[in-house]
Protein backbone atom coordinates (compact mmCIF):
# COMPACT_ATOMS: atom_id res chain seq x y z
CA UNK A 1 0.00 0.00 0.00
CA UNK A 2 1.22 3.49 -0.86
CA UNK A 3 0.02 7.00 -0.10
CA UNK A 4 -1.90 8.69 -2.91
CA UNK A 5 -0.10 11.94 -2.19
CA UNK A 6 3.32 10.30 -2.42
CA UNK A 7 2.52 8.86 -5.85
CA UNK A 8 1.22 12.17 -7.16
CA UNK A 9 4.14 14.12 -5.74
CA UNK A 10 6.63 11.70 -7.30
CA UNK A 11 5.03 11.79 -10.77
CA UNK A 12 4.68 15.59 -10.70
CA UNK A 13 8.36 15.94 -9.84
CA UNK A 14 9.50 13.24 -12.26
CA UNK A 15 7.60 14.77 -15.19
CA UNK A 16 8.32 18.34 -14.02
CA UNK A 17 4.65 18.98 -14.68
CA UNK A 18 4.50 22.25 -12.76
CA UNK A 19 6.87 23.81 -15.30
CA UNK A 20 4.63 22.93 -18.26
CA UNK A 21 1.83 25.22 -19.41
CA UNK A 22 -1.04 22.97 -20.43
CA UNK A 23 -4.76 22.95 -21.19
CA UNK A 24 -5.04 19.84 -18.99
CA UNK A 25 -5.26 20.07 -15.23
CA UNK A 26 -2.31 17.78 -14.56
CA UNK A 27 -2.15 15.72 -11.38
CA UNK A 28 -5.08 14.69 -9.20
CA UNK A 29 -8.42 15.39 -10.88
CA UNK A 30 -10.87 13.34 -8.81
CA UNK A 31 -10.11 12.33 -5.23
CA UNK A 32 -10.58 8.74 -4.03
CA UNK A 33 -9.05 6.75 -1.19
CA UNK A 34 -5.89 8.08 0.44
CA UNK A 35 -4.08 4.73 0.57
CA UNK A 36 -3.55 2.96 -2.75
CA UNK A 37 -3.04 -0.77 -3.33
CA UNK A 38 -3.35 -0.94 -7.12
CA UNK A 39 -2.78 1.65 -9.84
CA UNK A 40 -4.22 1.14 -13.32
CA UNK A 41 -2.77 3.07 -16.25
CA UNK A 42 -4.46 3.93 -19.54
CA UNK A 43 -4.61 6.51 -22.30
CA UNK A 44 -8.01 8.15 -21.88
CA UNK A 45 -10.53 8.73 -19.09
CA UNK A 46 -13.83 7.22 -20.17
CA UNK A 47 -16.49 4.98 -18.65
CA UNK A 48 -15.30 1.77 -20.30
CA UNK A 49 -11.82 2.32 -18.90
CA UNK A 50 -13.22 3.18 -15.45
CA UNK A 51 -15.38 0.05 -15.36
CA UNK A 52 -12.48 -2.19 -16.29
CA UNK A 53 -10.24 -0.46 -13.75
CA UNK A 54 -12.82 -0.93 -10.98
CA UNK A 55 -13.24 -4.59 -11.93
CA UNK A 56 -9.46 -4.98 -11.72
CA UNK A 57 -9.48 -3.58 -8.18
CA UNK A 58 -7.89 -0.21 -8.92
CA UNK A 59 -7.69 2.44 -6.20
CA UNK A 60 -6.07 4.91 -8.60
CA UNK A 61 -6.08 5.40 -12.36
CA UNK A 62 -3.42 7.35 -14.24
CA UNK A 63 -4.21 8.54 -17.76
CA UNK A 64 -2.87 10.83 -20.47
CA UNK A 65 -6.26 12.34 -21.37
CA UNK A 66 -8.09 13.24 -18.17
CA UNK A 67 -11.51 14.76 -17.53
CA UNK A 68 -10.55 18.26 -16.40
CA UNK A 69 -9.40 20.76 -19.03
CA UNK A 70 -9.33 24.53 -19.22
CA UNK A 71 -12.69 24.56 -21.02
CA UNK A 72 -14.50 22.16 -18.67
CA UNK A 73 -18.22 21.64 -19.31
CA UNK A 74 -20.81 21.88 -16.55
CA UNK A 75 -21.14 18.63 -14.58
CA UNK A 76 -24.01 17.04 -16.51
CA UNK A 77 -24.62 14.07 -18.79
CA UNK A 78 -21.67 11.84 -19.64
CA UNK A 79 -19.28 14.08 -17.71
CA UNK A 80 -21.39 13.80 -14.53
CA UNK A 81 -21.76 10.01 -14.86
CA UNK A 82 -18.00 9.53 -15.23
CA UNK A 83 -17.22 11.57 -12.13
CA UNK A 84 -20.07 9.93 -10.21
CA UNK A 85 -18.67 6.47 -11.00
CA UNK A 86 -15.20 7.41 -9.75
CA UNK A 87 -16.51 8.89 -6.51
CA UNK A 88 -18.88 5.98 -5.88
CA UNK A 89 -15.99 3.54 -6.27
CA UNK A 90 -13.46 5.65 -4.33
CA UNK A 91 -11.07 5.69 -7.31
CA UNK A 92 -8.50 8.46 -7.67
CA UNK A 93 -8.22 9.91 -11.17
CA UNK A 94 -4.86 11.42 -12.12
CA UNK A 95 -3.83 12.75 -15.53
CA UNK A 96 -0.66 14.07 -17.13
CA UNK A 97 -1.01 15.47 -20.65
CA UNK A 98 1.83 17.51 -22.20
CA UNK A 99 4.30 16.51 -19.47
CA UNK A 100 3.82 12.93 -20.66
CA UNK A 101 4.20 13.86 -24.32
CA UNK A 102 7.44 15.78 -24.01
CA UNK A 103 9.38 14.03 -21.24
CA UNK A 104 12.86 13.08 -22.54
CA UNK A 105 12.74 9.54 -21.11
CA UNK A 106 9.19 8.23 -20.65
CA UNK A 107 7.37 10.69 -22.92
CA UNK A 108 5.33 9.39 -25.85
CA UNK A 109 7.67 11.02 -28.35
CA UNK A 110 10.88 9.92 -26.65
CA UNK A 111 9.57 6.37 -26.45
CA UNK A 112 8.70 6.31 -30.16
CA UNK A 113 12.14 7.70 -31.01
CA UNK A 114 13.75 5.09 -28.78
CA UNK A 115 11.90 2.22 -30.43
CA UNK A 116 12.99 3.46 -33.84
CA UNK A 117 16.59 3.83 -32.67
CA UNK A 118 16.77 7.51 -33.61
CA UNK A 119 20.08 9.23 -32.90
CA UNK A 120 21.10 12.89 -32.62
CA UNK A 121 17.74 13.75 -31.09
CA UNK A 122 16.69 17.39 -31.03
CA UNK A 123 13.51 18.97 -29.62
CA UNK A 124 10.88 19.41 -32.34
CA UNK A 125 7.29 20.52 -32.74
CA UNK A 126 6.52 23.88 -31.15
CA UNK A 127 3.20 24.01 -29.31
CA UNK A 128 2.32 27.20 -27.41
CA UNK A 129 5.98 28.18 -27.35
CA UNK A 130 7.27 24.79 -26.16
CA UNK A 131 8.73 21.98 -28.26
CA UNK A 132 6.96 18.77 -27.30
CA UNK A 133 8.36 16.27 -29.84
CA UNK A 134 11.69 15.06 -31.15
CA UNK A 135 13.52 14.83 -34.46
CA UNK A 136 16.35 12.41 -35.06
CA UNK A 137 18.11 10.17 -37.54
CA UNK A 138 18.14 6.48 -38.31
CA UNK A 139 21.48 4.69 -38.59
CA UNK A 140 20.24 2.96 -41.74
CA UNK A 141 17.15 3.72 -43.86
CA UNK A 142 13.88 1.98 -43.02
CA UNK A 143 10.79 1.35 -45.14
CA UNK A 144 7.35 2.22 -43.78
CA UNK A 145 6.58 -1.42 -43.01
CA UNK A 146 9.79 -1.79 -41.02
CA UNK A 147 8.91 1.30 -38.99
CA UNK A 148 5.50 -0.15 -38.16
CA UNK A 149 7.16 -3.41 -37.10
CA UNK A 150 9.54 -1.60 -34.74
CA UNK A 151 6.64 0.28 -33.18
CA UNK A 152 4.54 -2.88 -32.91
CA UNK A 153 1.44 -1.47 -34.59
CA UNK A 154 -0.19 -0.84 -37.95
CA UNK A 155 -0.45 2.80 -38.98
CA UNK A 156 -3.86 4.23 -39.87
CA UNK A 157 -2.54 6.29 -42.80
CA UNK A 158 0.75 6.35 -44.67
CA UNK A 159 1.71 8.73 -47.47
CA UNK A 160 4.96 7.10 -48.56
CA UNK A 161 5.19 7.95 -52.24
CA UNK A 162 8.57 9.63 -52.47
CA UNK A 163 11.66 7.76 -53.58
CA UNK A 164 14.10 9.39 -51.19
CA UNK A 165 15.41 7.28 -48.32
CA UNK A 166 13.88 7.74 -44.89
CA UNK A 167 16.69 8.77 -42.56
CA UNK A 168 15.51 11.82 -40.65
CA UNK A 169 12.24 11.42 -38.72
CA UNK A 170 10.19 13.99 -36.80
CA UNK A 171 7.78 12.73 -34.14
CA UNK A 172 4.86 14.37 -32.33
CA UNK A 173 2.29 12.02 -30.81
CA UNK A 174 -1.46 12.65 -30.74
CA UNK A 175 -3.02 15.43 -32.81
CA UNK A 176 0.20 16.80 -34.25
CA UNK A 177 -0.80 16.91 -37.93
CA UNK A 178 -0.82 20.72 -37.86
CA UNK A 179 2.96 20.64 -37.34
CA UNK A 180 3.57 19.28 -40.84
CA UNK A 181 5.30 22.47 -42.02
CA UNK A 182 7.61 22.30 -39.02
CA UNK A 183 8.62 18.80 -40.13
CA UNK A 184 9.44 20.16 -43.57
CA UNK A 185 11.44 23.03 -42.06
CA UNK A 186 13.38 20.54 -39.93
CA UNK A 187 14.39 18.64 -43.08
CA UNK A 188 12.50 15.49 -42.08
CA UNK A 189 12.07 12.67 -44.56
CA UNK A 190 9.15 11.35 -42.53
CA UNK A 191 6.73 12.94 -40.08
CA UNK A 192 5.11 10.57 -37.56
CA UNK A 193 2.11 11.69 -35.53
CA UNK A 194 -1.17 10.29 -34.26
CA UNK A 195 -3.96 11.92 -36.24
CA UNK A 196 -4.50 12.99 -39.83
CA UNK A 197 -6.80 15.52 -41.48
CA UNK A 198 -7.96 16.31 -45.01
CA UNK A 199 -5.11 18.70 -45.79
CA UNK A 200 -2.37 16.18 -44.99
CA UNK A 201 -2.50 14.29 -48.29
CA UNK A 202 -1.69 17.30 -50.42
CA UNK A 203 0.90 18.65 -48.00
CA UNK A 204 2.72 15.33 -48.25
CA UNK A 205 2.57 15.52 -52.04
CA UNK A 206 3.71 19.14 -52.27
CA UNK A 207 6.43 19.06 -49.60
CA UNK A 208 7.61 15.54 -50.49
CA UNK A 209 7.73 14.72 -46.79
CA UNK A 210 6.46 11.22 -46.04
CA UNK A 211 3.67 11.04 -43.46
CA UNK A 212 2.54 8.37 -41.02
CA UNK A 213 -0.50 8.62 -38.72
CA UNK A 214 -0.44 5.92 -36.05
CA UNK A 215 -3.84 6.87 -34.60
CA UNK A 216 -4.12 9.41 -31.79
CA UNK A 217 -4.74 6.71 -29.18
CA UNK A 218 -2.08 4.28 -30.42
CA UNK A 219 0.59 6.97 -30.58
CA UNK A 220 0.02 7.75 -26.91
CA UNK A 221 0.12 4.30 -25.33
CA UNK A 222 3.92 4.43 -25.13
CA UNK A 223 4.25 7.11 -22.45
CA UNK A 224 1.74 5.74 -19.93
CA UNK A 225 3.28 2.27 -20.21
CA UNK A 226 6.78 3.65 -19.61
CA UNK A 227 5.56 5.76 -16.68
CA UNK A 228 3.83 2.70 -15.24
CA UNK A 229 7.14 0.84 -15.08
CA UNK A 230 8.81 3.77 -13.32
CA UNK A 231 6.02 3.99 -10.73
CA UNK A 232 6.00 0.22 -10.15
CA UNK A 233 9.74 0.22 -9.55
CA UNK A 234 9.61 3.25 -7.25
CA UNK A 235 6.74 2.11 -5.04
CA UNK A 236 6.72 -1.66 -5.58
CA UNK A 237 2.95 -1.55 -5.82
CA UNK A 238 0.65 -3.51 -8.10
CA UNK A 239 0.12 -1.87 -11.48
CA UNK A 240 -1.62 -2.75 -14.74
CA UNK A 241 -2.26 -1.21 -18.15
CA UNK A 242 -5.79 -1.41 -19.50
CA UNK A 243 -6.14 -1.06 -23.25
CA UNK A 244 -9.50 0.27 -24.40
CA UNK A 245 -8.59 -0.16 -28.06
CA UNK A 246 -9.29 2.84 -30.28
CA UNK A 247 -8.28 3.05 -33.96
CA UNK A 248 -8.67 6.83 -34.07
Amino acid sequence: MVSRENVIKFINEYLKSETVKDVSQNGLQVEGVSDVKKIVFGVSANMEFFRRAAAAGADMVVVHHGLLWSDNPVITGVFRRRIEFLIKNNINLCAWHLPLDMHPAVGNNAQIAQRLGLKNLKPFGEYHGVKIGFCGELKTPLAAGEIEKKLGLKANIIFNTWKKEIIKIAVVSGGGQGMFFQAEDAGADLFITGSADEFVQELARETEVNFMALGHYNSETFGVKALMEIVAKKFKTEVAFIDVANKL
